[in-house]
């Protein structure tokens, strides 16, 4: 069973699930992908002690500090390629950022391949089913375009600015692939 509740951030409503151990899912309204890891219903439960902790790690995020990822346990749905991915973003430091060609070189080299696909990165940090914690957000094209974001590009950039990471270079492309 997958339990869901609801956490008011600074970028508006925040819904987490959790399968009553761990979270599998951490989703902004409006979110492209919201919910598409969980099978079946959610069933709302706000007690459970993983929501309690969640909700405290959020708030002293959003204060501006830098809780530890590895505070909260993690079970995102994704197949190895996705979870290879997700643990790269897991390891890109508060207000840095990389490019899903830099992961591509990485996945490539844990994969022992000799070349891995930006576009098939950028899929899979799109579908990343916890959204701030596993910072996707970090993750920026090449040339410093701040696209690919499936809470949108605004939220993106608010994102990045309260990590305070240096936005020189970083641009919001013409036409995105992101809301």
């Amino acid at each position: 069973m997958i339990y869901r509740t609801d956490y008011e951030s600074p970028l508006g409503r925040v819904t987490l699930a959790s399968d009553g151990e761990s979270i599998v899912g951490l989703w902004l309204e409006g979110q492209k992908y919201f919910g598409d890891t969980v099978n079946g219903e959610m069933h709302r439960e706000d007690r459970l002690a993983i929501f309690a902790k969640t909700r405290d790690w959020l708030d002293r995020y959003f204060r501006g500090e830098k809780p530890a990822i590895a505070e909260i346990l993690l079970a995102p749905a994704g197949n190895r390629f996705r979870q290879e991915v997700w643990k790269i973003l897991c390891d890109i430091p508060y207000g840095e950022v990389m490019t899903y060609g830099a992961i591509a070189r990485m996945i490539a080299e844990r994969l022992g391949r000799e070349k891995m696909s930006a576009q098939a990165v950028g899929g899979a940090v799109g579908h990343n089913p916890v959204s701030i914690i596993i910072p996707c957000h970090r993750v920026v094209g090449a040339n410093g375009s701040l696209t690919g974001y499936a809470g949108g590009i605004r939220t993106k950039i608010r994102l990045l600015e309260h990590e305070k990471a240096d936005m020189t270079g970083l641009f919001v492309p013409e036409k995105s692939t992101a809301p």
